[in-house]
């Protein structure tokens, strides 16, 4: 079978500086510095915003926006700081892997770290790249950047640089991804009983279950009377919410 995909592959062997973080000049003889940084954002901050679909080979995706705050701590002030993360994550969840986006901005005293980042989600975790604007003014940061993540949860365990582990690799592939369709829950049957009792009753070849309440009314009909019943899932369970009699005219 001819697949189209697009292999999304952002691990360790993708990342030539493993582990590390790089300060760097924007031009001239400046010098190259390692640093390292850790957070945890998990306070979520505003609305967050989730929409499920299911994609052409069946396979469930959530696609989350999600604001979190936190505390960042590091080897250099441009890393330290209150911590604000923009995340937009797209995640199948039937194999637990996919993609987070996050702008990061971090309140150092040195002045305001904007960063971006790009990493694969697999299991729980996310690793990939992230790179940007430190709070030094003519100063870039890159580095390795990963951590523990849920979609709802944020980020645990963060570290840019010092000891980052390496993350999964995805293939993207080119399936439509559509809103799942509404679950129909109301059923309708009308015409003669065919079996009935306190806990049961088909019509029309619909059965359902009789709650307690309506015990009493179903067991006033008999096998071809013929009726009108509506019924709900309870539990995933077809339940009996109305009973009437159909009169022949």
């Amino acid at each position: 079978m001819k697949r189209q995909l697009a292999l999304v592959g952002i691990g360790l062997a993708a990342l030539s500086c493993a582990g590390l973080a790089v300060a760097k000049g924007i031009d001239g003889n400046k010098t190259a510095t390692a640093v390292s940084g850790t957070f945890a954002a998990t306070a979520v901050s505003g609305n967050t915003q989730t929409r499920t679909c299911t994609t052409s080979d069946n396979k469930t995706i959530t696609l989350t926006h999600a604001t979190f705050t936190g505390v960042a701590t590091g080897s250099t002030t441009d890393l330290a700081g209150n911590l604000t993360v923009d995340t937009n994550s797209v995640i199948n969840t039937t194999d637990n892997v996919g993609v987070v986006k996050a702008k990061l901005k971090i309140a150092a005293t040195t002045g305001e770290t904007d960063l971006h980042f790009t990493g694969v989600y697999g299991g729980g975790n996310v690793a990939g790249f992230v790179t940007g604007h430190a709070g030094t003014p003519n100063v870039k940061l890159l580095g390795n950047l990963s951590a523990g993540f849920s979609a709802a949860g944020g980020f645990t365990g963060a570290k840019i640089g010092g000891g980052t582990s390496g993350g999964s690799a995805v293939e993207l592939g080119p399936g439509r991804c559509a809103p799942n369709k509404p679950v129909h829950t109301e059923s309708n049957a009308v015409g003669p009983i065919t079996a009935v009792s306190g806990t049961s009753i088909t019509v029309a070849g619909l059965t359902c279950a009789v709650p307690a309440n309506l015990a009493a009314t179903v067991l006033g009909f008999h096998v071809n009377d013929q009726v009108h019943i509506r019924c709900t899932l309870v539990a995933n369970v077809a339940t009996l919410v109305k009973i009437d009699p159909k009169h022949h005219h």
